[in-house]
C-alpha cells in the first residue's frame, strides 16, 4: 500500500506506540486522524508531525456510541476513509484472582470491544480496497501467567480479525493483525521491564514496534507476528502446548516473584 494521502484513523495515537506510529505515518505522507482521549496530548503530537495541518485531532473521551457515529460521520462519499487502525490497548501483570470486575472489564472492552465497535461504525465509509489493520500481540497466541485476562482479549482480536478478514474478502477491504512481542519504555512499569529482563523476554522499543506496524501494513500481509523467537514459540505451542506447560512452569518460581 501507498500512503501518501491515504485518510488514516489512528486509535490510541497519544500513547507511546500511538505517537511513533502517527510521526512514521505522517513522514510517509498519510492524513492522520489522531483518536484518542486526551486533547492537550494529541494537539502537541499534531504540531510535532510533518505538515501537520494535514491532521486531525479527534477526541473520543468514553469511545461511547456517540461519539463513535460522529467520527463515523467525519467520512462520506468526498471524503472516504483509506485505512483504521485499531492501536488503542491495555493489560494488567496480575493474578486473576488480584484483578477486580472493573479491571478485566476495562480490558475487554478496550482491546475487544472497542475494535469491534469501530470497525462495525466505520466499515461502510471505506474507499475500494481499504484496510482495517488491528494491533494485537504475540500474547494473544500464548498463555503466560499473570496475563490471563489480557492473552484472552488478544485472542479474540486476533480471531476476530481472521473472521473478519474472511468475511470482508469479497468486499476487497483487507482486514491485518500486526503482532508485537513486550514492549519496552518508559510507560511501561518499571516490574514489567525487569520481568521481562530477568526472564529473558525479548523486548521492543515504541519506534520499533511503529516500524513493524507500518512495514505490516505497507506489505498488507494478513497475519505479522514480530520476531523469529515469538513466531517460533507461537508454532510450538500450536503444535506441542505441553512443551510450553513445561518450560513456563519451570519460570513460574521468578515470575511469580514479580507478580508479589
Amino acid at each position: 500500500m501507498e500512503l501518501r494521502n491515504k485518510n488514516i484513523v489512528l486509535t490510541g495515537a497519544n500513547g507511546g506506540i500511538g505517537q511513533a506510529l502517527a510521526l512514521r505515518l505522517a513522514a510517509a505522507g498519510a492524513c492522520v486522524w489522531l483518536v484518542g482521549r486526551s486533547y492537550s496530548q494529541l494537539e502537541n503530537l499534531r504540531l510535532r508531525m510533518t505538515h501537520p495541518e494535514r491532521h486531525t485531532v479527534f477526541v473520543l473521551f468514553e469511545y461511547s456510541d456517540e461519539e463513535i457515529r460522529l467520527l463515523s460521520g467525519c467520512f462520506h462519499a468526498g471524503r472516504c476513509l483509506d485505512v483504521l487502525i485499531n492501536n488503542a490497548g491495555t493489560c494488567r501483570f496480575a493474578l486473576l484472582e488480584e484483578q477486580s470486575f472493573a479491571d478485566i472489564r476495562e480490558q475487554l472492552r478496550i482491546n475487544v470491544e472497542i475494535p469491534m465497535i469501530l470497525s462495525r461504525a466505520l466499515i461502510r465509509n471505506f474507499s475500494a480496497e481499504g484496510t482495517i489493520l488491528n494491533v494485537g500481540a504475540i500474547l494473544g497466541e500464548l498463555g503466560y501467567p499473570g496475563y490471563s485476562v489480557y492473552c484472552a482479549a488478544e485472542a479474540s482480536l486476533y480471531r476476530f480479525s481472521e473472521a473478519l478478514g474472511r468475511e470482508l474478502a469479497s468486499r476487497k477491504i483487507n482486514v491485518l493483525y500486526a503482532a508485537p512481542r513486550f514492549i519496552r519504555s518508559r510507560h511501561t512499569s518499571a516490574t514489567v521491564n525487569a520481568r521481562s529482563a530477568a526472564l529473558g523476554n525479548q523486548s521492543d522499543s515504541p519506534d520499533e514496534v511503529a516500524r513493524f506496524i507500518t512495514e505490516t501494513l505497507i506489505r498488507g500481509k494478513s497475519r505479522t507476528r514480530m520476531g523469529m523467537m515469538a513466531r517460533l514459540l507461537v508454532l510450538i505451542n500450536a503444535l506441542c502446548p505441553a512443551l510450553v506447560d513445561r518450560a513456563l512452569l519451570k519460570k513460574l518460581p521468578l515470575i511469580s516473584r514479580f507478580l508479589r
